[in-house]
């Protein structure tokens, strides 16, 4: 297997309020609760340290069958999971915002460490993190420094609503260890961000983000939601206009998906809301391509682009075939083949780390090698580089071509696919169908052929 450096994900929970579209864990904030949580993400990182650098699992205590590769990497309260694929992608291929064991030793029965495993990312997600103090924020970057090997120049990434971030507070966790941030912009209309719940304006966005470049961090990524209700395709287009306007060094594009109880879809149906047809979601997508590759931003991800060198180096650990780590309630990891989840509700979370427990998995999964390879060939090829067949056959032993040739070249011949030595990638055309390509290496069963 490839060695990797770890990227560790610590997930925050708290929100000012709470939008009636999102289906993150996330909750209402609260001052004291904040605090003990904070002081639970350091035992828990401490704990899942200890035994990951002494080269033991961290949930079942069992020596890892590859301690090297032991590692952590994206928003890891939202995994990879190929359950899933196919309701993210989308009916239209498209990139869509989801609105969707404990073990046996104690904290005092870690393991002396051999040597600490390097990393070089931490990822703060949420709920909305920027809520934290910059001494918060510094404090758990600096028990992520002592835990594990962090490289001095690691990207760390803060999640921000624009409506928490000053000149002064941007500073503040620049000091702290920040050097990158990503702001939930969502929209440029106020008209959209009202229907979304959202507690800013399109003013405070564009302010938001001046802030935090005179507060010293010149690595912002702005994200913004497409095919909102009642949202046009010139609508949409204003937004995006917008964005390249501010010139982010980075930004994510997603189609708003609704999850099933979300009191957005309440809302649509008393006020009549609608969204616009499918095939303006395609006009949506694709022009806003071509406005932000017109404007330098490569699109190097189905949802993502970036102006030289700013790709999200967290996120293409997530692309590329890594294992996570993931600190927090709600939290999940991937190592040595075992998929865990921590318990989602915060106070149950915070009560297990203070009564001295390990960190409390709600769910745990042996992940097979055929779906470890499933998951890195459906992510690999969410990739516009396309997926490293010649990095699955060192992993995994397969060649992918030779295995799956009858199945792909369909998509070769009809130009949704290319073949190149040692790499298969989608065409901008196969971005808009990637499912029905990724669903080659899908069985119904959830197996690889």
């Amino acid at each position: 297997m490839t060695l990797t450096r770890l990227g560790l994900y610590i997930h925050v929970p708290f929100c000012s309020s709470i939008c009636n579209y999102c289906n993150f864990n996330r909750g209402l904030f609260d001052a004291g609760l904040k605090d003990r949580y904070v002081r639970a993400l350091h035992e828990e990182i401490r704990f899942v340290a200890g035994r990951v650098n002494a080269g033991l699992h961290p949930v079942t205590g069992a020596p890892l069958s590859n301690p090297a590769r032991a590692g952590a990497h994206v928003r890891a309260d939202r995994p990879p999971d190929v359950r899933l694929v196919r309701r993210n992608v989308g009916t239209l291929g498209l990139p869509r915002r989801s609105s969707r064991d404990r073990a046996q030793a104690g904290p005092s029965d870690v393991q002396p460490p051999r040597a600490k495993r390097s990393a070089d990312t931490i990822y703060f997600g949420g709920g909305t993190p920027s809520l934290l103090s910059p001494d918060e924020i510094g404090g758990l970057i600096e028990a992520c420094r002592s835990a594990f090997d962090v490289a001095g120049d690691a990207e760390i990434t803060l999640e921000a609503n624009p409506e928490t971030i000053t000149a002064e507070r941007a500073a503040a966790c620049l000091s702290a260890g920040v050097n990158r941030v990503s702001m939930g912009v969502q929209s440029f209309r106020d008209e959209e961000l009202r229907r979304l719940s959202r507690i800013h304006d399109a003013a405070r966005a564009g302010e938001a983000l001046e802030a935090v470049r005179e507060g010293g961090i010149g690595n912002v990524s702005l994200d913004l939601m497409l095919w909102l209700p009642q949202q046009t395709v010139a609508q949409c287009l204003f937004s995006v206009r917008r964005l390249v306007g501010l010139q982010p060094e980075h930004a994510s594009l997603y189609l708003l998906e609704l999850y099933p109880n979300a009191p957005l879809k309440e809302e649509m149906a008393r006020a009549g809301w609608s969204m616009a047809p499918d095939e303006d979601a395609v006009e949506m997508y694709v022009r806003s391509i071509e406005l932000l590759t017109a404007a330098g931003y490569e699109h190097y991800e189905i949802s993502n682009f970036a102006r030289p060198g700013k790709a999200s180096r967290h996120n293409l650990k997530y692309w590329t075939d890594g294992e996570w780590l993931a600190f927090g309630c709600g939290a999940h990891s991937t190592m040595d083949g075992l998929r865990w989840k921590n318990v989602s509700a915060t106070d149950a979370y915070v009560a297990a780390l203070e009564a001295g427990e390990p960190p409390p998995v709600a769910e745990r999964r042996h992940l097979s090698r055929a779906e470890r390879f499933e998951e890195a060939a459906i992510t690999g090829l969410r990739l516009v580089s396309g997926l490293d067949t010649s990095m699955i056959e060192r992993n995994y032993g397969i060649d992918v071509w030779r295995r799956y040739r009858d199945r792909l070249m369909p998509f070769v011949e009809a130009g949704l696919l290319v073949r190149e030595p040692g790499r298969l990638r989608l065409t901008p055309r196969g971005l808009l169908l990637s499912n029905e390509v990724m669903s080659v290496f899908i069985e119904e069963t959830g197996t690889v052929k």
